[in-house]
């Protein structure tokens, strides 16, 4: 899949499905192809990876038809020029709360490489000359941008950030969502399935693809799915990795007698 057929499966509320990659090993891109995704998702946020390793992981990956999609540190215009010129095929803004903050961002992911004052006054609608137009308007498909919903305040703010033109898609972070609403990871809680199914539904009146980035089991995804969401950023490599290893060792040693593996305490959600 193409970052253009990406956007437009968004767009037209197909379902398209990634995961999280932190390994930056030179096997794991092709371990990760043929597992059916549409593109994958890189994580800066939260995750140490240098710009060399990030630029390898995005070329490597669009190389191989699976769109790089980079979550920054912070909703920092600058921050998203980066990891576009390194080859992310699109910029996720961690914590957006407000509408200004995807104005923002959108300069710098659908006007790129306008800069400055000649940013600022386009963003405010002001003509440009043909040739320019048309050039920033075809950039622009060829780039996502997608703001985390992670927060209250971001909710009452929804309806102002999904007017904002030029937005492909809001993604939950389930985690700091929670927390937020006060019901820390209580992800079948009612309050937390009502602000999910409000979320979606908006994003997808809007023509906004609606998203969540989910570590839970196969059932509690499908609920989300049928909630409303059509971009699934499933798990994660190092939880499925975990949790498989896990499973089967566990196998092996009640086989023979053994006692299982001690639950790990709980890890960072991202």
């Amino acid at each position: 899949m193409t970052i253009v057929e990406f956007l437009q499966a968004l767009h037209e509320s197909r379902h398209v499905f990634g995961t999280l990659v932190v390994s930056p090993s030179p096997r794991w891109p092709e371990a990760v192809r043929t597992c059916g995704l549409d593109f994958v998702f890189i994580d800066t946020e939260h995750v140490a990876l240098g710009r060399s390793e990030l630029s390898w992981m995005c070329q490597t990956y669009a190389s191989m038809g699976l769109p790089p999609l980079v979550r920054i540190p912070s909703p920092d215009p600058y921050a998203a020029t980066m990891v576009l010129d390194g080859g992310a095929a699109g910029v996720i803004a961690p914590y957006v709360e407000s509408a200004e903050q995807v104005q923002a961002l959108r300069g710098a992911v659908k006007f790129r490489p306008i800069k400055g004052a000649k940013l600022q006054g386009l963003l405010r609608g002001e003509a440009s000359a043909p040739g320019l137009g048309n050039y920033l308007r075809q950039g622009a498909t060829q780039r996502a941008l997608i703001v985390n919903i992670e927060s209250v305040p971001a909710i009452e703010a929804l309806d102002e950030i999904l007017a904002v033109p030029g937005l492909d898609a809001v993604l939950i972070g389930p985690h700091d969502l929670s927390c937020s609403l006060e019901i820390p990871e209580q992800y079948d809680h009612p309050d937390f399935l009502t602000a999910c199914e409000s979320i979606f539904s908006k994003a997808r009146a809007a023509g906004v693809g609606a998203g969540i980035h989910f570590w839970g089991d196969v059932a509690q995804q499908v609920r989300l799915v049928e909630l409303g969401a059509n971009l699934l950023i499933h798990s994660g490599d190092i939880s499925l990795f975990q949790k498989h290893l896990r499973t089967e060792l566990d196998a092996i040693k009640n086989a023979i007698g053994l006692a299982p593996t001690p639950k790990p305490p709980t890890q960072t959600k991202i």
